[in-house]
């Protein structure tokens, strides 16, 4: 995945307190989207250091922190060990790299992570395979943003062109709104987030 050397090296220093209050904002907006969870088994999918899914680990049954980043993995392996958390797991894997087919989830959410996947497509085809029948992707990020210039991540994105992409790979029941504005959130820029919900 897209800048995983940059995350390498921020990993021990990346939970701000910006940061701290971006991920409780996110996952507020991906619990107000959950049915009946906490039976269910989720991936926090490119979970950095684990600030969104930390946050819903009561939410589910059990969960993944899944990253390309081995570093961020390690500080989330810290946390897990530190709080002595129960029904969670680890894995460094990179989607962009190759599929994994004997990965299987019922919900999956993305907080911040699409804008720095360089074929989007290819990754929501291959985490709509990783979907049980009836199981949710989530997602969070900014909305499309000409304010921002930057070779290394999108500008944000549409969120009807988003719904396109996904539909024609195959989601269903999919919804979105704008729920947060922030001043200089966005690689130095005020930005909004958006959440979108959908279906396998």
């Amino acid at each position: 995945m897209g800048n995983t050397d940059k995350f390498e090296m921020i990993a021990n220093i990346y939970d701000t307190s910006e940061r701290i209050q971006i991920a409780k904002v996110s996952s507020d907006a991906i619990r107000e989207y959950l049915v009946d969870a906490n039976s269910k088994h989720a991936i926090d999918f490119g979970c950095g250091t684990g600030l969104v899914g930390m946050n819903l680990l009561n939410d589910f049954n059990s969960m993944l922190f899944l990253d390309t980043s081995q570093h961020m993995i390690n500080q989330i392996k810290q946390k897990i060990s530190d709080f002595n958390i129960q029904n969670v797991d680890t894995l460094c894997f990179d989607f962009e790299e190759k599929g994994l087919s004997d990965l299987h989830a019922d919900y999956i959410f993305m907080a911040q992570v699409l804008l720095h996947i360089d074929d989007v497509e290819l990754v929501l085809s291959r985490l709509f395979d990783v979907l049980n029948e009836g199981g949710h992707l989530l997602i969070v990020d900014f909305n499309k943003n000409e304010k921002v210039v930057s070779d290394i991540v999108h500008n944000g994105f549409n969120q009807v062109k988003l719904t396109d992409i996904m539909t024609k790979i195959g989601y269903r029941n999919i919804q979105s709104k704008t729920f947060y504005n922030g001043n200089k959130i966005f690689m130095g820029h005020d930005a909004s987030m958006f959440i979108l919900d959908s279906q396998k």
